[in-house]
Parts: structure tokens; C-alpha cells; sequence
């Protein structure tokens, strides 16, 4: 196994319990990809270098196979999942009811709960189909159809046409914008409308102690398994590694041009070559001297707020950044992990992270338009920052080799490459060249903390093992 992020561990876990022997090697000093903590401010205060909130990690079929709190894995829950902010000192909450929700949506409330309820209910088998290893068709037809006819719509449509207020089209906006793409592109109703269910049903943790805790459980993990994991050492080669039955990548496209390009087929080389990688983060790591002074105090009730304020807004900031420009005012989002785990900073002390997206490579520096942002809802922000840290999207590269440009889905997540993630093939986790395989975020069903992709392409390897196929490399 090369690389040892959720998907990476996931994979090399699935496989030790089958009773294979597994190494994993990474290149960091630490396991994790994009599950890591570090004091990046100041000393002792924690922040999560890029993953913050899991609502995926916590509803992940395969997390949910494996005893990670045994292993010393805690979620905590905030009081509300998401806080969205308007100008005027108005906030609309995601709560975990959704009657505490809607009294916040005046006129869209019998809307936004006819829309929302149905589905809400039917999160675990929709999530066993949308979290499961496409191009495979759905095994629960009667949930994944309705719900496939309003996820594959744009999600500016379809707010303007399902709710009537500012409130709730900026609620389903700032969802939908986790896409990073276009709100007037197709399928990205489906961000919005899966964001919000999760914090129906379940809501969106923090690990407590920092998402490195996430890692550091799978790992012990899979060493109770008898799998090793090795830190410190970059492959570049399919030549540097051991003989094995078969060798499994959690790496980009890129990746794996670079460590087996010379194996592989023409065909499949042009295919990675094509692959798109979409828009970037610059974010921005803040050791604070006390909590963010919101003008609206009830979204220190949640660990994620969104800030971007309306539908129009939102949407007109995501299609500038997607033809490569960089908007004055960018679509932030922020998580305040500290009001819910102490152990982030100092007794008395905050912590926050907040990144907006940006054009792939970009080298601007955006923090002066973050704290604008933070500032218009949370006027006396900048007066409680100790210190920041920020990275450029031109850095997560060397940080992590799968965020090509910054990117940190590791590809356009659109109706296209939805499918084709990261080829044309029935099989997407398995190459051409026999016992290589791919199990990134780069495959089905994409980015997020969930290891699912890592447990497909698991899965696929024992399948071809029990069907006797060759996979000495």
C-alpha cells in the first residue's frame, strides 16, 4: 500500500482482515493524508491541517464496520452542525431536528420539510448506494430514484425553485457550495441536499483531540491485524517496492503517472492524462485569544459556519473562482473546533480554520479577504488573532502529492468524472497492469473522510484473488 491516508488505511485494514499480510509505506512523517493535526501557530494550539468536521466519517459504512473507538476515536457533536450567517445580525442553523430548523426559514418551512424530511429518513440506504463502488447499479431503487431526479439538478435552480426566502436558499447554497464548482453546474444539487440530510441524521463531529485521531486509530488498528506501517519513505517506483501479490495506490492520477507510468498501457496513460483536477483552497489556521465575537451569538452554537452570505452571492463567488479569478469576497468556510473540545488550545484560548476556494496552482495570498469575510458577520474578529499560519493553494502539493494544484477532492467531482473517476473502465480501482490498483479519492465515490474507496478497491482485490487471477507484480 502506498500512502496512508483514510482510503490508503481503509484499504490495507480490509485486506488484513482477510488475513493478508499488508505494509504500508508514507512518505510523511506521520500517517494520516488529509487526517492530520499540528501546532501550526502557536504551541499548544492544535489545528487540523486539512480535514476538520466529518460528517462522512461518521456515517461511513465501512468506519461504522470497525471498533475505532476502541482504538481511541471520539466524535463530538456540536450543539448545531452548520451556522450560516446573513447581514443584518440574521444566522439559519442546521440543527439535528429539523423542526428546531425550519423556525428559522419563516415562509420555506413546510417546504424545506417536505423536501428534506423523505430523505432524511432514508439516509443509511441512500448512503450504501452513493458511498457503494459506481458504475454498479444501486441495489435500493425505490430510494436512490427520487432522489437521483433532484440531485442531478444544478443547485441554484433548485433552491430558487423549492424555497421562496433568503434564508433557506443561503442554508442550501452554502451546502452546495462544498462542490466547488459552478451552483449552475448539474449534479450539485446533490452536495446540498446530502449535507443537510447528514446533519439530520447524525450531524457533523469533530474528532476530538484533532482529525489526526481519526488516523492514529486506524493505523493501531490494522497493527492489532498484524499490518505494518512504514513512515518516512517516498515511492517514486514501482521498482523501490517489495514483490507482492498485489499494490494498491492511494495516490492522484498524477501519482500514478509518476510511480508506474512505464508500465501502463497507452490507452489508459492518455486517460489519467485527461483527468481534471478542479479548483483549490488557501486557508488559514488562527490561534485566537477568545472565542470569534459573532454579531449573531448563536452561531457559536455550531463548529461549522458558512460565510458567504446569500444564494446569489454564494453563487456568484463559486462560478467566478471556477473561470479562474479571485473573488473580493470569497465563500468561506470556518470551523471553531475549540468551543467544542478544549483540548485545541489553552485554558481560555480558541482556535479557528477557515479556508475559501481559489483557481487550481493559485499563488495568491488570500487571508486579507478570509478576515473581511469573518469580519462582516463577527465585526472585532481580527482584534482576538494571536497568530495565523496560511496555505497557499500552490503548497498543499508538497504538503500532500494528491492535491494536484490544491486541490483537495483530487479532481472535478461533475456529472462526467463523477462516473469516470479516474478512467473509462467497468473497474475503476483496478489498472491494466496486473495486481495494480488504484484506491484514492481519485476513484468511486470520491472526496471526503470516509475510506470507502479504499475498502471498494480492498474489495476488488480479493475478488480477483478468489476468482484466481494472476496478481504477482
Amino acid at each position: 500500500m502506498v500512502g496512508s491516508g483514510p482510503n490508503g488505511l481503509a484499504a490495507a485494514i480490509t485486506l488484513a482482515q482477510a488475513g493478508l499480510s499488508v505494509l504500508v509505506l508514507e512518505a510523511n512523517p506521520e500517517p494520516g493524508g488529509g487526517t492530520r493535526t499540528a501546532e501550526l501557530t502557536l504551541p499548544g494550539f492544535w489545528h487540523d491541517v486539512c480535514s476538520a468536521i466529518h460528517p462522512l466519517g461518521q456515517a461511513s459504512p465501512f468506519f461504522r464496520s470497525i471498533p475505532l473507538e476502541s482504538y481511541g476515536l471520539e466524535w463530538v457533536y456540536p450543539l448545531a452542525s452548520v451556522a450560516h450567517p446573513l447581514d443584518g445580525g440574521q444566522a439559519v442553523l442546521l440543527e439535528d431536528s429539523i423542526e428546531a430548523t425550519v423556525e428559522r426559514l419563516g415562509p420555506d418551512a413546510e417546504a424545506y420539510r417536505r423536501l428534506i424530511a423523505p430523505l432524511a429518513e432514508k439516509l443509511d440506504i441512500l448512503l450504501e448506494d452513493l458511498l457503494g463502488p459506481l458504475p454498479l447499479p444501486p441495489r435500493h431503487l425505490s430510494a436512490v430514484i427520487p432522489f437521483g431526479l433532484k440531485a442531478i439538478q444544478p443547485a441554484r435552480g433548485f433552491a430558487q425553485r423549492h424555497f421562496k426566502g433568503e434564508a433557506a436558499q443561503a442554508l442550501f447554497a452554502g451546502m452546495a457550495a462544498h462542490a466547488i464548482m459552478p451552483l449552475e453546474n448539474p449534479i450539485t444539487a446533490s452536495f446540498g441536499l446530502i449535507m443537510l440530510m447528514m446533519g439530520h441524521r447524525g450531524g457533523w463531529p469533530l474528532a476530538r483531540g484533532g482529525s489526526q485521531q481519526i488516523s492514529k486509530a486506524l493505523v493501531d488498528y490494522l497493527r492489532s491485524l498484524g499490518g505494518e506501517v512504514v513512515t518516512g519513505q517516498m515511492v517514486t517506483s514501482l521498482d523501490e517496492l517489495p514483490k507482492a501479490r498485489a499494490v494498491l495506490l492511494d495516490t492522484s492520477p498524477q501519482g500514478l503517472l509518476r510511480i508506474a507510468g512505464g508500465r501502463l498501457p497507452g490507452g489508459y496513460r492518455k486517460q489519467l492524462e485527461r483527468y481534471r483536477y478542479g479548483p483549490a483552497v488557501c486557508k488559514v489556521d488562527y490561534a485566537l485569544d477568545g472565542p470569534i465575537p459573532w454579531q449573531n451569538p448563536d452561531c457559536a452554537r455550531a463548529a461549522t459556519v458558512h460565510l458567504g452570505g446569500t444564494l446569489d452571492e454564494i453563487a456568484a463567488l463559486e462560478r467566478a473562482t471556477w473561470r479562474g479569478e479571485h473573488p473580493e469576497r470569497p465563500f468561506v468556510i470556518l470551523a471553531q473546533q475549540s468551543l467544542f473540545d478544549p483540548s485545541r488550545a489553552p485554558q481560555g484560548k480558541h482556535t479557528a480554520w477557515a479556508y475559501c476556494h481559489v483557481p487550481n496552482g493559485s499563488t495568491v495570498d488570500m487571508t486579507p479577504r478570509i478576515e473581511a469575510q469573518i469580519e462582516r458577520f463577527a465585526p472585532g474578529f481580527r482584534q482576538s488573532i494571536l497568530a495565523r499560519h496560511t496555505r497557499l493553494a500552490v503548497d498543499w502539493e508538497s504538503y500532500n502529492p494528491n492535491y494536484v494544484g490544491g486541490d483537495i477532492n483530487t479532481g472535478v467531482q461533475d456529472i462526467w468524472q463523477f462516473f469516470t473517476r479516474p478512467s473509462w473502465r467497468v473497474v475503476p480501482y483496478r489498472t491494466p497492469v496486473k495486481g495494480l490498483y488504484i484506491c484514492s479519492s481519485a476513484t468511486p465515490p470520491g472526496g471526503g473522510v470516509h475510506g470507502m474507496c479504499g475498502y471498494h478497491a480492498a474489495q476488488t482485490v480479493l475478488k480477483d484473488l478468489q476468482r484466481g487471477r494472476s496478481l504477482a507484480i
